[in-house]
């Protein structure tokens, strides 16, 4: 990293550390970030290293990449019970998702200044650290690489035309790409892109995404006798359309409203990716307006609706089990597509909206027939009545996704390899 921007980026994070101790309670993001970040160093320090064991630190900026590194810490966790492990998150919304995980020590990373990097390093004190996807944090890496600490990067991909080839933010990341011991890439055309950004091309392996062992594992633990999935198991043709945005929303209920005049008894289950008051209120509204029965999920006549609204996180992954097509949220929006891989992994036919193409999923999906793509209510209304009325089409679909993950399987085995070498 040049110097210029060095010290500006030291700064930075400098800046957000002090404005985090005084940061109160928000739901806004940039808030809650900060907030999240008080008292850190306290809790850091009353973590329990134990000298003689090997300690791998694996850090998911959120959900998605944790989904990512999950894998891998269950097979070490498996494997080598002997090794502590370490996860550490950026944003707070993943918390919840950490709490789940069988690791020793759990926390929200930092911000990376030299300072706080070097606080972090004494009290993990790691023999490997491991980032997810592709976040890399420029002073933690320059500060673990000059102890001596093994780097890597599991499931690692950079789409093309991706912000961080441009020049400013190559010249920012480089370094701490170049760091990296070993890397796992999803696909050989990202591993040229990661070398391309700084990756020493003979640290560099195609090992796959490690999400495709994650979702299809969950699909295969799912149980469709438990408690929220059993009363919609009536079978009523369903469509169930998750994380989405009001921008998914607005298209999408529009479609399903005309599409009810010639499939009576369709059923949405609607999982907004923020499940707030202030995002369900309008789409209650609108099925008032609309004269459709509605119900949150888990309400004692939840069966019976025409519309489960649902107001919480953590069981999308099961609720796309019981649909018989799947709408994927972001498709929309700007921030981008969700996952299509958890439905993908039930069988479910998957619609996603124009905004796809930085999905490598979504486009493996859409070449099998596996998958369409809708830029507007109308096309949306065709595409989800095909295939809630074409039984044999809906399958035919439904097989292709399920053969897209198959095929996607032992990136785990094989990342859990790339990993295990850095502690040797």
């Amino acid at each position: 990293m040049i110097l210029p921007l060095r010290i500006g980026y030291e700064v930075a994070a400098r800046i957000a550390r002090m404005a985090a101790a005084v940061t109160p309670a928000s739901r806004n993001k940039l808030l809650r970030a900060l907030a999240a970040r008080r008292g850190i160093r306290v809790r850091y320090a009353a973590f329990a290293r134990e000298p003689g064991r090997p300690l791998l630190w694996m850090h998911a900026p959120s959900v998605g990449e944790g989904l990512q590194a999950r894998p891998v810490l269950e097979l070490f966790r498996m494997r080598a019970p002997r090794t502590q492990l370490a996860y550490t998150y950026y944003s707070p919304s993943a918390e919840r998702f950490a709490r789940a995980l069988d690791v020793d020590f759990r926390d929200v990373l930092p911000f990376d200044s030299k300072q706080d990097a070097r606080m972090t390093l004494d009290t993990l004190s790691p023999t490997a650290l491991v980032f997810s996807k592709l976040d890399v944090w420029p002073r933690l890496v320059r500060e673990a690489s000059s102890r001596g600490v093994r780097l890597g990067l599991i499931s690692a991909t950079l789409s093309r035309g991706s912000s961080r080839g441009k020049p400013i933010a190559a010249a920012f990341l480089r370094d701490a790409y170049a760091r990296l011991d070993r890397v796992g890439a999803i696909s050989a055309d990202d591993a040229e892109r990661l070398i391309a950004l700084g990756v020493v091309s003979d640290r560099i392996t195609v090992t796959g995404d490690t999400r495709y062992d994650q979702v299809w594992s969950r699909a295969k633990q799912s149980n469709p006798e438990g408690r929220l999935l059993a009363p919609l198991r009536n079978g009523r043709p369903t469509l169930v359309a998750g994380s989405t945005w009001p921008a998914d929303e607005s298209p999408l209920l529009e479609a399903w409203l005309k599409l009810r005049s010639s499939v009576s008894d369709a059923r949405l289950i609607l999982a907004p990716h923020e499940p707030t008051p202030a995002h369900l209120l309008p789409i209650e509204r609108w099925c008032r307006q609309s004269k459709l029965r509605c119900a949150l999920l888990g309400a004692e006549r939840a069966g019976e609706a025409d519309v489960v609204v649902v107001n919480r996180v953590g069981v999308l992954g099961d609720l796309y089990g019981i649909a018989d097509v799947a709408y994927v949220g972001g498709g929309f929006h700007a921030a981008g597509l969700h996952s299509v891989l958890e439905p993908a992994a039930f069988g479910a036919p998957v619609i996603v909206g124009p905004r796809h193409q930085g999905s490598r999923d979504a486009q493996l999906l859409l070449q099998s027939g596996a998958a369409t793509s809708c830029d507007s209510a109308a096309s949306l209304e065709r595409a989800i009545a095909h295939w809630l009325v074409d039984v044999r089409a809906r399958h035919d679909a439904g097989d292709a996704a399920r053969a897209v993950v198959h095929a996607g399987l032992g990136a785990a085995e094989r990342s859990y390899e790339l990993v295990s070498s850095l502690l040797r």
